[in-house]
């Protein structure tokens, strides 16, 4: 037996004898809490999304002229400029058609439109985008808040969507990646495993990670977390996937030796 007792339930993929009883588990019970963990991380991103990134968009649609639009590359605005349209505490919405550099938000990202760019400013850097050369974008109220409207919760539905779907898929395909290095390591610690246990247990060290992520992004919409302390909690949520995986295997059982036969025990015929 190995120096910890194994886990003979699997239920909880916090801590590392939770993870490793996923590997005696069904791939049904590690597909559930897979799910019940997405939806988890769903909700904080949606959360995020909704309560500190949409409502400043909406502001910034409600400020819009009458008259705006983006021709042939240019941003024609029909009102005062350099201003503020929205600010929160995540991003910042701008127009400042020289960008000239007089208006800078303490949010996270900035938004600024310019004559022929938008700019993007944040921790990371300036970024710095053209707009379409081709065709015309009207950005006025008439059109714009319409068109925000109707396409905001769909926006909020498609992200909800393809962050449950794209973490199930990422961790299926992370756990076939991960699952010879757990099958190595309990090759060579002894451990009683085979390929598929391996699978499982890879797919359930990756979900203390995403718990992890999910609790940075609720702290970071908070403002507990600035910006810094959100990305070192992103960086390190990869980190504590790997140490999982290493350690889970070690709260498995030893492998039973084989029964040595006697050869000169005589043989039942």
């Amino acid at each position: 037996m190995s120096v910890f007792t194994e886990a003979s339930f699997a239920w909880e993929p916090v801590t590392p004898r939770g993870v490793a009883a996923f590997a005696r588990a069904s791939f049904e019970r590690l597909f559930v809490v897979q799910a019940v963990v997405a939806l988890l991380a769903t909700a904080s991103l949606v959360w995020v999304l909704s309560d500190g990134i949409f409502p400043v968009i909406d502001a910034a649609v409600r400020q819009l002229p009458e008259q705006a639009e983006i021709r042939g590359g240019r941003l024609e605005w029909g009102a005062d400029s350099p201003q503020f349209l929205a600010e929160g505490n995540l991003i910042a919405v701008s127009v400042d058609l020289e960008h000239g550099g007089t208006l800078r938000s303490p949010a996270d990202f900035q938004f600024e439109f310019g004559k022929t760019t938008v700019c993007v400013f944040s921790l990371f850097g300036e970024a710095e985008w053209d707009y379409p050369a081709g065709g015309r974008i009207f950005i006025n109220q008439r059109d714009a808040r319409p068109a925000w409207g109707a396409w905001s919760p769909d926006l909020l539905a498609l992200a909800a969507i393809g962050t449950f779907l794209g973490l199930l898929l990422v961790w299926a395909a992370l756990a076939t990646v991960y699952c010879l290095p757990v099958w190595l390591i309990c090759f060579f610690c002894n451990r009683d495993l085979n390929f598929r246990a391996s699978w499982r247990l890879a797919g359930a060290a990756l979900m203390p990670g995403a718990l992890l992520v999910s609790a940075a992004l609720v702290l970071y919409e908070l403002g507990v977390f600035d910006l810094v302390r959100f990305c070192f909690v992103l960086a390190m949520h990869f980190v504590t996937g790997w140490i999982y995986l290493f350690i889970s295997p070690m709260f498995l059982n030893r492998a039973q030796p084989a029964a040595k036969k006697n050869p000169f025990q005589p043989q039942n015929l």
